[in-house]
């Protein structure tokens, strides 16, 4: 076993999930160091919080510097909490149920984008009330900023090695020591990469776009948010195509296949809110 992985053409990974990781007594602390899945999310809020700070620099954000800062507060607790439930909820119910507690462990990993999404979508609604502002427009300035933490999480995915793709024999295939067939020298898509490229840069890319260069956030307040999601669930729906599951299927579909077809017609449903008037 060790003579052919020690001859395979495939890269085995070998990266580790911590920047820092504690010795000692301290290794049995919580996370047990510095993680590289808790610093994407930390570069995911910093990339948000200086995106807000750029449109109000140029008229296009209600919030000021503070109101930004507490706005990201907001997300924050969104995102983690929402993540969190709904990793336990839609991937691991049993779990849950049997050890409630596992929602606070969150550096054990476990993250769900999906109910992070209902998490920045609760938190996104109750600021905009908070401050007084109508939730489209607010909604299309959250969705413009989201990207890059889908972004950097994927990248953190595939540090950690997990969340591998399919079997493969593509010479750009990758050796996960955690796959169960490991020792068998059988290649894995880097499907956490593709999900970088698919569900995070291209949307990236995509509603920055929308958000500078075009009329649509004026136009139709709230289109943006709709459009987002669409991409994203799309996106999804495609990459999960090599990823392997990791959980049973629901009705033949994995299930962030079969999760993303909700936020696809959520997203539809959304678009057509934006422009309620027009349809009238």
């Amino acid at each position: 076993m060790n003579f052919f992985l020690a001859s395979t053409n495939y890269w085995i990974h070998d990266l580790s999930p911590f920047l820092l990781e504690f010795s000692g007594d301290w290794r049995n602390w919580g996370p047990g160091g510095i993680r590289w899945y808790g610093i994407s999310y930390l570069l995911g809020f910093i990339s948000a919080y200086f995106l807000l700070v750029l449109y109000h620099k140029h008229q296009k954000s209600p919030y000021d510097k503070e109101q930004i800062m507490n706005l990201i507060t907001f997300q924050v607790i969104g995102v983690l909490i929402g993540g969190r439930i709904g990793y336990l909820l839609l991937y691991q119910g049993d779990k849950f149920i049997s050890d409630p507690l596992s929602i606070m462990r969150v550096w054990e990993g476990g993250m769900a984008s999906h109910g992070g999404f209902i998490g920045v979508f609760i938190a996104t609604f109750w600021y905009a009330k908070k401050s007084s502002q109508s939730i489209k427009p607010i909604g299309d300035m959250i969705v413009s900023v989201v990207p890059p933490g889908l972004l950097f999480g994927r990248i953190a995915n595939f540090i950690n090695g997990e969340l591998w793709g399919k079997t493969t024999q593509v010479e750009w295939g990758v050796l996960f020591p955690k796959a169960p067939d490991f020792a068998l020298g059988i290649a894995r898509h880097p499907s956490q990469l593709y999900a970088a490229i698919a569900e995070g840069l291209i949307p990236l890319i995509y509603v920055q776009w929308r958000y500078w260069k075009t009329s649509i956030t004026k136009k139709y307040p709230g289109h943006l948010a709709g459009e987002f999601l669409l991409l994203y669930s799309v996106s999804r729906i495609f990459n999960e195509v090599f990823r392997e599951p990791d959980a049973t299927l629901l009705f033949g579909f994995s299930r962030g296949q079969f999760y993303s077809v909700f936020l696809m017609i959520g997203g539809i449903f959304v678009m057509l809110w934006s422009r309620k008037k027009e349809l009238k």
